[in-house]
């Protein structure tokens, strides 16, 4: 066996003991020698070379004395792996003292285990103790080992029924005591199981013991009125995943799709019987099937956030939901439950989940354990993100576009309340999803494009979706403001030519793009009308959101006044954010200015998706600059404070590309030292830093720059067209 070495157990107890009287002797030698030595007058080396090698006899015999005492203790715990030859009996025993006790440990925990699968409560505090070793590779290998896919199964079925047994008899100490370590257990043991089934880690079971779960899953357990299904009882363990380590590819591919297909064989015909018309008389809902907790009435007894002292008032969540739970830990994992159709449907597992199933989740209300694995699998920037992203927009803007129409004034108006509340929940993923791929607002709008399956038209009612979430507008906010910052800070800075374009990290083919004077270098001009033409493009990416937002407001209600209240809010509080230096270059100014800024980390950014790449500037913005531009507080509405922030970021691409180097700086209010150089932001009173803005506009010439991005935000004919509206924009490009 790798890794073990095998020993005659007599043997081996023979050998620690001379080991231990050959060090004790070595020992006392050593310290007769020394004295001699001394008495004597002579160099007493000898005698300090004999104890060093008494002190290394001493380890190695505590070294098998810790061997013996284990081997003794797999034995008699019958945990040994012992095997006779020609020559004898042998115990095999870990080379690593560490892999031993895991060894011990871990069939010892699988025995407390079963103890509980078999009804005995007072299992459950010898399991607690080994919480801690759910890090040992050795230690998990021994515990599946011990208890298997079976009594995983029942050893959470036997704990919520134990549970059961104590509310039902109001016994209410022994209740507390089950519902604290009942979630302490399920916790340890959903992370056990989730590196057991990770084809990546050490301790993968193997294929089979996947296989094994399904049939487990599928099976019912426990006799008469006690019976439960096998995936209600592994649902709770799901539920008390905290996260680490994730579930694998390989436990959603064959566990978690079996899941899905199994609750739609059981609860298909129920499921169509409630949807029809003497269903919907009698008010027929979409039940799904609850976990077991849900079965036997715990509420949420064995999840934490909620005190076992509370009263069960918690609605159940099915088995399905908390395999959600689970999911949401992974991308991996999350595209495996969602990017798949399985055999014989005509749908994906992502749009039943959103269509035919979606009123077993509205009958639970239950919601945070889908949007959660929505946001981790739509988020990323990898292909299957992405195409979940789209799949998601495709499928919510059909089931939502026929709820909308027009007022009296052409402006929107839900017309079916019902049907647009239906997919309300979906609002914060929706606009999560769209922040990550907020690129493609521009691509579809300027561009007539389209992102897999989704049009132009399909956005604009995804957007009135996501836009409906106050945090999930905020995300699509920042998310666009870092799109302009981003795409403002790809020109090079002035003075950038084919024989040094590699220096500040471009190529001769990038500078021929920007030399659109055709004088041989990257100059004033050149970059003017780079920067106009990409504000435009922004511009119109921030219309489209904004005026879908304002919209939906109005909509659901809200008038003008109230709308532009609650867009200022967000503008004030979420994207009013200082200028930001590009990756590539900061010009000489801009290196004085920002040299702090830069230090602490913002060009590191420059891979991260832009969802979370804005979240994560304007949290470090918020952080450092708290007391800057004081006026966002005081901003009559929304456009102007957009317009403000269109202003930082326009001042912040011309300071980093040196187009503000060499100008006139003096008795300006935000420059101090000899030579005068431009304030570090966070020493700016508010004066000082609208001072710096005004003087980029109408020194550095952003003056048109910032009237172009000011009248394109504020037309509003992408919106109309999309939504059928009848609005006509602010004439001359006021509100």
């Amino acid at each position: 066996m790798s890794g073990f070495s095998g020993v005659k157990r007599a043997e081996f107890d023979l050998m620690a003991g001379k080991h231990t009287e050959a060090a004790g002797r070595l020992e006392a030698l050593a310290q007769a020698l020394h004295r001699e030595l001394q008495g004597a007058g002579l160099d007493t080396a000898p005698a300090a070379r004999l104890r060093e090698l008494a002190r290394r006899v001493t380890t190695q015999a505590d070294d098998l004395r810790r061997r013996q005492n284990l081997a003794h203790e797999l034995q008699r715990q019958r945990v040994s792996l012992g095997r006779s030859t020609p020559a004898g009996s042998f115990v095999e025993m870990p080379d690593r003292l560490d892999d031993a006790k895991a060894l011990l440990d871990g069939t010892l925990a699988g025995r407390a285990a079963s103890k509980v699968a078999d009804g005995d409560d007072k299992a459950l505090a010898d399991l607690e103790k080994y919480a801690s070793r759910t890090g040992d590779s050795e230690f998990v290998k021994a515990f599946l080992g011990t208890i298997g896919a079976r009594g995983v199964t029942r050893m959470s079925g036997s704990l919520a029924t134990m549970l059961r047994d104590a509310v039902a008899r109001g016994d209410i100490d022994r209740k507390n005591r089950l519902s604290i370590s009942g979630r302490n257990v399920l916790t340890t043991l959903s992370s056990i199981l989730a590196k057991g089934t990770n084809r990546k880690n050490s301790t993968y079971q193997g294929d089979d013991f996947l296989e094994e779960l399904v049939r487990e899953g599928r099976a019912q357990h426990g006799t008469g009125g006690g019976a439960y299904l096998g995936y209600q009882a592994l649902a709770l363990i799901w539920r008390a995943h905290d996260g680490e380590p994730p579930y694998s590819k390989e436990f959603m591919e064959v566990v978690g799709r079996d899941v899905i297909v199994y609750e739609r064989e059981q609860r298909e015909d129920a499921w169509a019987a409630s949807n029809d018309a003497l269903g919907r008389a009698f008010g027929g809902a979409q039940v799904p099937i609850v976990d077991l907790a849900g079965s036997l009435g715990l509420g949420a007894l064995l999840r934490w956030g909620v005190s076992a002292k509370d009263p069960i008032t918690e609605k159940p969540s099915s088995m399905v939901e908390s395999l959600f739970h689970a999911a949401k830990s992974s991308r991996e994992a999350s595209h495996a439950l969602l990017d798949h159709t399985p055999p014989g449907w005509g749908e994906s597992v992502l749009e039943y989940l959103l269509t035919t199933r979606w009123g077993a989740s509205q009958y639970l209300d239950d919601y945070e354990p889908i949007n959660g694995m929505l946001i981790t699998a739509t988020t990323g920037q990898d292909e299957t993100s992405k195409k979940l992203a789209s799949e998601m927009m495709k499928i919510v803007s059909n089931e939502v576009r026929d709820a909308f129409g027009t007022d009296s004034h052409g402006n929107l108006k839900i017309r079916n309340r019902e049907a647009f509340d239906l997919y309300l929940p979906l609002s914060y993923p929706m606009a999560r999803a769209v922040a990550a791929n907020v690129d493609e607002i521009s691509n579809l709008t300027l561009n007539n494009a389209s992102f897999y399956e989704v049009k132009a038209k399909d956005m604009a009612y995804a957007l009135v979706v996501a836009t409906s979430h106050d945090k999930g507008f905020e995300a699509l906010a920042r998310a666009q403001t870092e799109h302009m910052r981003a795409a403002l800070a790809t020109v090079p800075p002035i003075g950038v030519n084919a024989s040094n374009a590699e220096r500040f990290g471009f190529t001769k083919a990038e500078i021929e793009h920007f030399d659109m004077n055709e004088n041989g270098q990257v100059d004033r001009d050149d970059i003017l009308q780079f920067l106009k033409d990409r504000t435009l493009a922004e511009a119109r990416g921030f219309g489209f959101i904004v005026e879908i937002r304002r919209q939906v407001l109005i909509a659901q209600g809200l008038d003008d006044k109230k709308t532009d209240e609650e867009l200022k809010a967000m503008v004030r509080d979420a994207i009013g954010l200082i200028p930001v230096p590009g990756a590539r270059h900061v010009g000489t100014l801009a290196a004085g200015a920002f040299g702090e800024l830069i230090g602490k980390g913002y060009e590191k950014l420059a891979e991260v998706a832009y969802d979370e790449l804005s979240r994560q500037v304007a949290q470090r913005a918020s952080e450092q600059v708290p007391s800057l531009d004081e006026t966002h507080r005081t901003l009559a509405e929304n456009r102007l404070a957009v317009d403000r922030l269109a202003e930082q970021l326009l001042a912040s691409a011309m300071l980093g590309k040196g187009m503000l180097d060499g100008l006139n700086l003096e008795e300006q209010t935000f420059i101090a030292g000899i030579p005068p150089r431009l304030k570090p932001f966070v020493d700016m009173s508010s004066q000082e830093y609208s001072d710096f803005l005004k003087w980029s506009r109408t020194a550095g010439g952003s003056e048109d720059l910032y009237t172009s991005f000011r009248n394109t935000f504020r037309t509003t004919n992408d919106v109309n067209d999309y939504l059928n509206l009848k609005v006509p924009s602010p004439a001359g490009g006021n509100e």
